[in-house]
């Protein structure tokens, strides 16, 4: 049963809120509790426990009633925080873009954030139909903006939504997320109805997309080989008409499409979680690849930011993992002769700094997330080893699926047109760098405690040995190597090398785990990958145990 205090809170929330579905549903939740009905009464708890945290990630979590979900009363109370962390830093009259995938309800929080924004005297552009998230990433520089929202919870299941915030061209980070989140509590004070709203902003549709998909054509050479067979899965997102323009103006092949996940669907009716790199989710795209006997497969995560690849190994087909991908990417780059600085996050493969130094070219490693690799000063290339890749950091400071897809169908026509393939220049890379063997532990909780126990366990225990191998410790919470503080430990010695943090979208703790042979152990990359092999077994065994999971 519901105590005098919570229903005082839900009849307060429902008074302003201004979805009438949200409304009805807790309504519907409240009569269920009411009859003794434990899972509405835990759904309403949690629901009402608190406020949904704005962070460097913005918002994301389930849609649903209450300050701890997305509805529009947390994304007006979000928005409003936002302008008004904007006009106090002197932005008043400013251009800020908006943008949306197809999610349920993504266009009405988009609509909801342009009202308020212009409300607050800002100048909105709201994009006229859902767009990718690299589209709005772009265009935030494009136009001259101050500022970028976009609404979406990229790969996460179907019943969520997010709402991500750009200052300036990259993702906010601390401490601009918690001035804007000082903002948004105090907002909360007040009745929605009490948010200043105006329809007097912009839509923008053609000239957005057009000049994005000329950007994005323009990483293509004029003389490079465009030969090649592939196969496209958007996975029911919002990839595949940019992608089509983009194919128009390069002149690539088209792809063979994955029929049943071409078009938008916020239901995601075909795979179990909206994520290539989730198992099952490229399935259809591996069984086309086979029937058109493909040279590769590409898929877009449904807001396009992040792009997986699949190629045939040894007789057979296989995910690259985001390393892999990352690897040959830059390899692609520096072969290019693409001078800056190349980077990617304290979870990814060491191996990108040995590639950068080969080549004259200096490395940096960063926190996890876009938000500070998007942030490095005179960046060439940056990834992240979940499938995230920013190959045009001039253009988009950011992950962008689309326009890495477009460098990928460069580079395989390249090695088709030599009579090479995806598996020959990774073996190419291993021979020169040496192997390099990269996996991941993800243990997915529905109480958040157990991630807390799991890390304090690792902490109060420290290894001194993994795999046979000593190991030296650094806890990422206290800062290392520069880096600022985040709640992660790393463990590394000669060769192994793991990464144990809390996932910053999703309720997971990850533990992100490395083998590597020197180029001397690597001539027999048959026997080297093998070694590597077993020597990642014994570590995942290690970590498991020391985490206690």
């Amino acid at each position: 049963m519901l105590n005098a205090e919570r229903l005082e809170a839900i009849r307060a929330w429902q008074a302003q809120d201004p979805d009438q579905a949200t409304v009805t549903a807790l309504d519907h939740l409240v009569e269920r509790a009411e009859a003794g009905e434990s899972d509405a009464v835990a759904e309403l708890v949690d629901t009402f426990a608190g406020r949904l945290e704005f962070g460097t990630a913005g918002l994301r979590a389930a849609l649903g009633p209450g300050p701890n979900r997305m509805n529009r009363v947390v994304v007006a109370q979000a928005a409003a925080g936002l302008a008004r962390w904007l006009v106090e830093h002197g932005h008043a009259g400013a251009r800020v873009l908006v943008g949306y995938d197809a999610r349920y309800n993504s266009d009405v929080f988009a609509r909801d954030t342009a009202e308020i924004l212009a409300g607050h005297g800002l100048r909105p552009m709201l994009t006229e139909t859902h767009v990718p998230t690299p589209v709005v990433a772009f265009g935030i520089g494009h136009f001259d903006c101050v500022a970028g929202v976009v609404v979406t919870a990229s790969h996460n299941p179907p019943q969520d939504n997010g709402y991500k915030v750009y200052v300036g061209k990259s993702q906010i980070i601390p401490p601009i997320d918690g001035e804007i989140a000082a903002h948004i509590a105090a907002v909360a004070e007040e009745p929605v109805s009490a948010i200043a709203r105006s329809t007097a902003y912009e839509t923008i549709g053609e000239p957005l997309l057009s000049a994005y998909v000329a950007r994005a054509a323009s990483l293509v050479a004029e003389d490079a080989p465009r030969d090649l067979r592939w196969v496209y899965t958007p996975l029911h997102g919002v990839g595949a008409e940019v992608v089509a323009r983009v194919l128009d103006r390069t002149g690539f092949p088209a792809p063979a499409l994955v029929d049943a996940q071409a078009l938008p669907d916020p239901a995601f009716p075909t795979v179990a979680f909206p994520n290539p790199e989730e198992k099952g989710a490229m399935d259809l795209a591996l069984a086309l690849a086979v029937e058109t006997d493909a040279d590769v497969a590409i898929a877009n995560d449904p807001d396009a930011d992040r792009c997986a690849l699949a190629a045939p190994f040894d007789g057979g087909w296989r995910m690259l993992t985001g390393d892999e991908l990352g690897w040959l990417l830059a390899d692609d780059a520096l072969r290019r002769g693409t001078p800056g600085v190349y980077a990617c996050s304290v979870v990814s493969s060491t191996l990108l700094g040995r590639m950068a130094a080969a080549a004259g070219q200096p490395f940096e490693m960063t926190l996890t997330g876009f938000k500070w690799i998007g942030r490095v000063p005179g960046l060439a290339f940056g990834y992240e080893e979940a499938i995230g890749y920013c190959t045009d950091a001039e253009a988009v400071a950011d992950k962008d699926g689309i326009s890495t897809l477009t460098r990928l169908l460069a580079l395989v026509a390249a090695l088709r047109a030599e009579g090479s393939s995806v598996a020959r220049r990774l073996d190419d890379i291993a021979r020169t760098h040496g192997v390099h063997l990269t996996s991941q532990m993800s243990f997915r909780v529905s109480d958040l405690s157990i991630i807390s126990d799991a890390m304090a366990r690792l902490r109060a225990d420290l290894p001194t040995e993994l795999a046979g191998v000593p190991v030296t410790a650094s806890d990422l919470g206290a800062g290392w190597n520069g880096l600022p503080p985040t709640d992660g430990v790393l463990l590394e010695g000669d060769g192994v090398r793991a990464v144990a943090r809390p996932s910053g979208t999703e309720p997971k703790l990850k533990v992100y785990l490395q083998v590597a042979l020197p180029p001397e152990r690597s001539a027999d990359l048959a026997a080297a990958r093998a070694e590597a092999s077993e020597r990642m077994e014994e570590l995942k065994a290690a970590m498991a145990s020391a985490l206690g999971l």
